[in-house]
């Protein structure tokens, strides 16, 4: 059995092991020496373009170099599955979406969602990995241009500037790139609200809830020092007439879990002073049950500010 030539299995290794028919071809790497490969148990099929120089199952990383080289470039790992390898957390989703020209026709492959869109996936590659793959803003806009709830759409958008892997005005540049986009006009005054400085749609629901109920818009994301000397971020917080603060914190899903709960109790003590008062609220309450909010919050002093 001829050996393989090491370049070709210098290229497999930046593929994390995995190599398409047509790259070992234009490597003069024959046919009958594939088939030896894959006969002696040394490499593996992966589909009818695409074999691995191992044996056994794949990682997500290596299905997403799987999805790329079965469809060849212009190719790109896109959608949830881009922006999780960006490190975007709590976003997962099972399947490794691929972008693929609109004139592909792929076979169906398992666990690999191919995405067919005219936009010039070359001008959207990410310089920072060696998997080809989108970039933060164009995968970001695309998932929540074709995300079936809008409350998701605005979640996702919302949680890619929480954990700070982009910014509002690189997700507008884009934006205007890629026209016409699905949700155009509602993204530019959602990344307005971002840029005025709500950190989540919670904060959005809540300027919501204030201006339909109104109440005074609060201070967001307000810096404090804790007993034990800790600076802090609250949510929302009002100055109330007679001198005192109103600090409403809002609650997510992840905060039911809970090594979370406890952080948030703890942390609620220990920003706590006879002139601050703190109450907590939940993310569906801003959402579903404004009105109760606004309520428990002009009861507690809030109304008199609103004439």
């Amino acid at each position: 059995m001829p050996p393989i030539p090491e370049p070709v299995l210098k290229l497999a290794n930046g593929q994390r092991g995995l190599v398409a028919r047509r790259q070992l071809g234009a490597a003069r790497v024959t046919k009958s020496s594939v088939l030896a490969q894959l006969t002696a148990g040394r490499w593996m099929e992966r589909s009818s373009v695409v074999v691995s120089t191992f044996t056994g199952e794949l990682t997500r990383e290596q299905r997403a170099w799987l999805g790329v080289l079965h469809a060849g470039p212009p190719a790109i790992v896109g959608g949830y599955t881009a922006l999780e390898i960006h490190g975007l957390k709590n976003w997962h989703r099972d399947d490794v979406t691929i972008l693929v020209d609109d004139e592909e026709h792929l076979d169906p492959l398992d666990g690999i969602d191919w995405f067919r869109t005219r936009r010039p996936l070359d001008l959207w590659h990410s310089k920072k990995h060696e998997l080809p793959m989108a970039r933060v803003e164009p995968a970001a806009l695309v998932c929540a241009a074709y995300e079936p709830s809008w409350r998701t759409a605005q979640g996702l958008l919302a949680a890619v500037v929480q954990q700070r892997l982009t910014t509002p005005a690189d997700l507008r540049e884009q934006m205007e790139r890629m026209k016409p986009l699905c949700r155009a006009p509602q993204f530019r005054v959602l990344l307005t609200d971002f840029e005025g400085g709500a950190q989540s749609v919670a904060e959005v629901d809540v300027k919501r809830m204030c201006l339909d109920y109104g109440l005074p818009l609060p201070n967001r994301q307000k810096r404090r020092k804790d007993r034990a000397g800790k600076w802090r971020y609250t949510d929302c917080e009002w100055d109330l007439p007679d001198g005192r603060v109103l600090v409403l914190e809002i609650d997510g899903a992840f905060h039911m879990e809970v090594e979370h709960w406890e952080d948030d109790i703890q942390r609620q003590r220990g920003l706590t002073t006879p002139g601050r008062i703190i109450v907590r609220g939940t993310a569906r309450e801003v959402r579903d049950e404004p009105f109760q909010l606004a309520a428990d919050l002009r009861a507690l002093g809030l109304g008199a500010l609103c004439a």
